[in-house]
């Protein structure tokens, strides 16, 4: 009986962590590059009152035994790397990525940071900027008398300067990919970091090597689905009550086992 507690206030926390992840993936709605995590959960360990196989006679063995499972637990928060929308926006630096791949960015320490948001400014020194001031990776400049700025499928950035009849190339925006994207460590502020489950970025040209192709003047947005969060709000909803029924019910078997003296 007193194993009942445990057992369900082990489920109570497990969708209680559930929530914390569906009221994320719904905070980001329209958060640019998002992408949803889905809590993936575990039972915890078994105890075993009879084993299977257990020789019930000279010539007869148990065909199942009895096992008493202790609860559940959290395994892994996974990060869903499927596409978001695409929204027109209309603005020239900014870029959605269709298909596979990352932006790079380079953080105020060096190091390299990846990202899915294409929302793209101009600093004060005419490098392309996210929206932090972290310059793309390679680094790109817009001159200063540019009148616009054109950027193909395959990331060559050109640009038509005043008294210029024809675009110039002044770079080419590079993609990152990863064998397991799940395994990126999310560090806020749009941005992912490598680790060692995610392994090493493989760069190239946008549409090659099985990274994506680039979209001037769209935004990627999240791709949180507000129906399906709901749906799963309300599972998670269900779960964590039917779970407090379980310690409720098990507390009024101990009050009933308690009250037999009397």
């Amino acid at each position: 009986m007193i194993r009942s507690l445990w057992t369900a206030a082990t489920g109570m926390q497990a969708q209680a962590l559930n929530l914390d992840v569906i009221s994320n993936n719904l905070a980001n709605v329209n958060t640019s590059g998002f992408k949803k995590s889905r809590a993936e959960f575990q039972d915890l360990l078994y105890e075993t009152l009879k084993p299977a196989g257990t020789s019930s006679s000279q010539d007869s063995q148990v065909p199942a035994g009895i096992q008493i499972g202790s609860g559940t637990r959290p395994s892994t928060v996974l990060k869903i790397f499927t596409q978001g929308s695409m929204e027109n926006t209309g603005n020239e630096l900014d870029l959605a990525i269709e298909g596979d791949g990352f932006f790079q960015v380079i953080l105020p320490n060096g190091d390299t940071a990846y990202t899915r948001d294409g929302s793209f400014k101009l600093d004060q020194d005419g490098r392309v900027v996210n929206s932090d001031g972290f310059a793309l990776e390679p680094e790109i400049s817009i001159p200063t008398d540019t009148i616009s700025v054109s950027v193909g499928m395959d990331g060559t950035v050109s640009v038509l300067q005043a008294g210029d009849s024809t675009p110039t190339e002044v770079g080419t925006i590079e993609l990152a990919r990863f064998i397991n994207p799940a395994g990126l460590i999310s560090t806020g502020k749009n941005l992912y970091i490598t680790s060692d489950a995610s392994g090493d970025e493989a760069t190239g040209v946008p549409g090659e090597d099985g990274l994506g192709t680039l979209a001037q003047g769209f935004l990627e947005m999240s791709n949180v689905s507000v129906v399906d969060e709901m749906v799963n709000m309300i599972t998670a909803q269900r779960a964590y009550e039917t779970n407090s029924k379980s310690i409720q019910t098990a507390d009024e078997m101990l009050q009933i086992a308690n009250n037999i003296k009397r």
